[in-house]
């Protein structure tokens, strides 16, 4: 018997750094660009740390899909520790 891909999906976090997070307007891009993919739930930048936290779900969203999302718009991202 096999579970629905729903009951089998997690919430995650992630941090992601974005060394390229130098101005007021960059944390908007940042975020926008995120909170457009299918899973995300939850997204918190701090320009400061230059990071991002993302809450999303994993059966609609990978970590490879939010790092393309920031790098496509100009921000590219790494995972941080």
């Amino acid at each position: 018997m096999s579970l629905p891909l729903s009951l089998l999906a997690a919430e995650s976090t992630v941090v992601l750094s974005v060394p390229k997070m130098n101005c007021p307007v960059c944390p908007i891009t940042v975020k926008k660009s995120l909170q457009q993919l299918d899973g995300v739930s939850d997204v918190q930048v701090s320009l400061d740390d230059k990071k991002v936290v993302v809450i999303y779900d994993d059966a609609h969203t990978s970590i490879a899909d939010l790092q393309n999302a920031t790098s496509n718009v100009g921000y590219p991202s790494s995972i941080t520790k």
